[in-house]
């Protein structure tokens, strides 16, 4: 049996395992006919073959790279070589990198014993040994999930990077574990926000929602474990590089009001409640917008409810408890003005007339179509806005 392993590029931590077995032909590109299938732009539709060769002395493994790209065995751009047991290679410069195991060969007899190995030779980053494959510090287990580290930690809960060797969804990956702080365990309204965002994200299935694994109490703890997007939010993206052109704010702004369409045609409709920089992520490796933080989401025709919904980004309906799927969309006017000027929107929240209005005209790359956009979808009354995120998505189009 032979492993493919695709590592994250920096950090080279494991995205996805392939284990392969009784195969003397392993094809690999992105074309949907491999048995292995990359999407990558860099790599091409049938990038690479690994074919098996028998001898006396055993079975090795010969590469033959058909990529456009071409590919790098260890660094070395090669066209046929035999394979190493754990290289690396890499499809296209600064394209995927597979690291190749023969596990036929490193333990015929016997998977290696986890004990054995001293993890040595590792960067200090590594979260995974080179050797044995296995994770090298983990900090506690919940469950069957391995806590490598904490990513986060907020008001409602904890969040880790964990290891699931399989169990929960048959291919061994990385995760996000969610822990319920403890001293929200006795606050009611704590606990149904809670349970509600692993409710809805097991009931939704779209590429720019993160994928629901498993829901589950362990010594009075609530644990939510989804799938671990790699990438960066809006608001730290801003914070670190700057505003960004209107292209790219747009751009990520139309695919936010693809996943609210989503949301929205959903029976019965869902209102995220919570649409801001901070639970836009922004995936590393195709720039797509993936939403998070499902916590908040209320169903329409349930009665109305507690007020949610970060200053700034909050429509005046939804402020009194009302929330409508047109409060998600005004919630896009104040992000597009925090992408583009680096400022909390509320800085430009100002009178006008009997209502507060958004004051975009001092933003230079704000032009006067965009900031048409930007004032209807933020009209105080929501039958004044854009009414769909279809209608909205079309609008941002148009903008020049």
């Amino acid at each position: 049996m032979i492993t493919l392993t695709l590592l994250e590029p920096q950090k080279k931590t494991q995205l996805k395992q392939w284990r392969l077995e009784d195969e003397s032909v392993i094809r690999i590109g992105r074309s949907p006919d491999n048995q292995i299938v990359i999407n990558n732009t860099l790599v091409s539709r049938y990038h690479l073959e690994l074919r098996k060769i028998n001898s006396a002395q055993g079975s090795s493994w010969v590469i033959t790279s058909q990529g456009t790209n071409g590919t790098f065995l260890d660094g070395v751009l090669v066209t046929q070589r035999k394979l190493p047991d754990n290289c690396l290679l890499q499809l296209a410069q600064g394209g995927p990198i597979l690291k190749f195991q023969n596990l036929v060969e490193t333990a015929p007899q016997q998977p290696p014993s986890l004990n054995t190995c001293t993890h040595q030779g590792n960067g200090p980053n590594n979260l995974f040994c080179i050797h044995c494959g296995q994770p090298i510090s983990v900090q506690r287990t919940i469950r069957h999930y391995q806590v490598l580290r904490t990513l986060g930690q907020g008001g409602m809960g904890t969040t880790y990077l964990a290891w699931d060797a399989g169990k929960m969804t048959g291919i061994p990956q990385l995760l996000v574990l969610k822990e319920m702080n403890a001293d929200m365990a006795n606050i009611a309204k704590a606990q149904e926000l809670f349970a509600r965002e692993a409710h809805t994200l097991k009931s939704l299935d779209y590429p720019g929602i993160p994928k629901y694994y498993d829901f589950f109490v362990e010594q009075g703890k609530k644990y939510l474990a989804m799938e671990l997007i790699h990438g960066q939010d809006l608001e730290k993206l801003i914070y670190i590089k700057g505003p960004v052109t209107p292209k790219g704010a747009i751009a990520w702004m139309i695919q936010t009001c693809y996943v609210l369409d989503y949301l929205h045609t959903q029976t019965p409709p869902l209102i995220h409640r919570d649409i801001k920089p901070a639970n836009l992520m922004v995936r590393n490796y195709d720039n797509s917008i993936v939403l998070l933080d499902f916590g908040a989401v209320k169903e329409i025709g349930t009665a109305p409810g507690t007020r949610i919904g970060a200053e700034g980004y909050c429509a005046p309906e939804q402020e009194r408890g009302q929330p409508l799927t047109q409060s998600d969309l005004y919630a896009i006017g104040p992000t597009l003005i925090f992408l583009l000027s680096g400022e909390n929107p509320f800085k430009f929240y100002r009178q006008k007339g009997r209502s507060f209005r958004f004051d975009v005209v001092k933003i230079p790359t704000i032009t006067p179509q965009l900031r048409e956009v930007i004032e209807r979808v933020t009209e105080p009354i929501p039958r004044d806005r854009y009414q769909t995120a279809k209608e909205l998505a079309l609008a941002l189009a148009a903008c020049k």
